[in-house]
């Protein structure tokens, strides 16, 4: 059996990392990685090639800078030739990217069954580029493994019901395999206590592009820096905007650090009292640290946390009242498995050929 497997931002090789993980455990099922280029970074991916092996892509298309549309076409003309010259029997695809997009498209036009991964996710408003990946990616796969009961209930909703399996997050699985190795060193460097500070990160282009957005934000980070400590690995996105805006004075009170790895993240998350994100993934990974989010979008693809008072959804302005609530919550627990889903995934998979 024949796997190719696209990848093409961050998360995408943090969720290959643990299904490539599994593949390898199968003697008779081949795997060619395809790395479109979209977005990498060293810093926050490296990690997984060194603690799980995982093996470098095979192709790198260095696809990257681009608009939306130039991008996806491009990565659709170049995966087309990859995946005539390996003839993959399955196409393995994450997430909500373009290059999952394009994958989809490419390997639907050839007769080559795709597998989504994070299927079932939804969110408004209907025209981010990322809603319109994964609706369009849902609609053309052929094998849909979902993370929670939320996405189930989606996809039946739009009437996809063949092919769909609950197995859990494959996040969820990385988080667990990789908890030994948390690191929490920056600690002690910073002068933190557990439980006494906010551990906050920022770079939607919605939070930060617009400079009224992003000062109502930094305003109030502002305001709670002065009774509790935040801590902002600041994301280079986010670094430039508050340079060109003329912001930094609203940074003064906070403990600013450049990027950080997953383990350095992970090992602060577990003893940060709260976390203040736009993130996708960290509002997920600060549940299963046992923390709650204040996630700041007008709506999440993650719901069943919100819904269960777990995460709250948080305007800028509301920043403050948000992180300084004192609401008890109750942690359900396995919200998104038991943490053996790449295991289920690739099992489904391999009892298909």
């Amino acid at each position: 059996m024949k796997i190719m497997s696209i990848i093409g931002a961050r998360p995408q090789f943090v969720k290959e990392a643990i299904v490539q993980h599994e593949i390898n455990k199968y003697d008779d099922i081949e795997e060619v990685v395809v790395h479109t280029g979209q977005h990498y970074d060293e810093n926050m991916s490296g990690v997984f090639f060194d603690v799980l092996k995982m093996k470098k892509p095979d192709y790198n298309l260095g696809i990257n800078g681009m608009t939306h549309g130039e991008m996806t076409g491009n990565m659709i003309i170049e995966i087309e030739k990859i995946l005539l010259k390996e003839e993959p029997d399955l196409l393995i695809l994450y997430g909500d990217t373009n290059s999952t997009l394009a994958g989809a498209i490419a390997a639907s036009k050839l007769g080559i069954s795709v597998c989504h991964i994070e299927a079932g996710l939804r969110q408004e408003p209907k025209t981010m580029p990322e809603e319109i990946n994964r609706v369009l990616t849902d609609r053309i796969s052929n094998f849909l493994f979902v993370p929670s009961e939320y996405g189930l209930e989606n996809l039946k909703k739009e009437n996809i019901t063949n092919n769909v399996y609950f197995t859990g997050d494959v996040m969820y699985d990385i988080f667990l395999k990789m908890r030994p190795s948390f690191d929490d060193s920056l600690m002690k460097e910073l002068s933190l206590k557990e439980d006494n500070f906010i551990l906050m990160t920022l770079h939607r282009d919605f939070n930060v592009d617009k400079k009224e957005t992003l000062e109502e934000i930094l305003t109030q980070v502002d305001k709670v820096s002065k009774e509790i400590p935040v801590v902002f690995p600041i994301h280079p996105r986010t670094k430039s905007r508050v340079e060109k805006f003329g912001l930094s004075h609203l940074l003064e009170n906070v403990k600013v650090l450049d990027p950080i790895d997953y383990l350095s993240l992970m090992g602060l998350t577990e003893k940060c009292k709260i976390v203040l994100t736009d993130s996708g993934g960290f509002q997920k990974e600060s549940y299963f640290a046992g923390k709650r989010a204040v996630v700041v979008m007008e709506d999440t693809s993650w719901r069943e946390l919100t819904d269960k008072g777990i995460n709250m959804l948080s305007a800028p302005e509301d920043i403050y009242k948000h992180i300084m609530s004192n609401d008890d919550v109750v942690f359900e627990k396995n919200i998104y498995g038991s943490g053996n889903a790449a295991e289920q995934i690739v099992k489904i998979l391999h009892e298909s050929k």
